[in-house]
């Protein structure tokens, strides 16, 4: 197992740069964090953003024709699920008022595809 060097406090390090008339590297109020591996990182961001993995949100996009129907899927889409909320950019306000008014509908529509149970409401937007 490797020995870890002794870490000095911030005015420490100050103190020892000035003595050796060496200028600090890091600005005064950052703090160096423990190195990670780029692997656990990565996977942590493939898992955040549902890279290369179904989401919600894909079958979402994938059913949508099918649970506002063709005509308003026309000019709407689905844009993401944040706070099981979904958001939703209609293009024509008839289109949006008309998604408004089926709103509760689509909703109980949706928490039936699967892994999208805890969709709660629409957030309707023009777009």
């Amino acid at each position: 197992m490797p020995v870890q060097p002794h870490k000095f406090s911030k005015i420490a390090e100050a103190l020892i740069a000035d003595l050796r008339r060496v200028p600090a590297d890091a600005p005064r109020r950052t703090t160096q964090r423990a190195t990670q591996p780029v692997a656990n990182i990565v996977e942590q961001l493939l898992q955040k953003y549902h890279i290369g993995r179904e989401s919600p949100e894909h079958e979402i996009r994938a059913k949508w024709a099918s649970l506002v129907g063709d005509a308003n899927a026309a000019y709407s889409h689905p844009v993401r699920l944040e706070r099981n909320m979904l958001t939703v950019l209609a293009a024509h306000s008839v289109v949006r008022n008309e998604l408004f008014m089926h709103r509760s509908e689509i909703v109980a529509r949706i928490r039936k595809l699967p892994g999208c149970a805890d969709v709660k409401a629409l957030n309707l937007r023009a777009g």
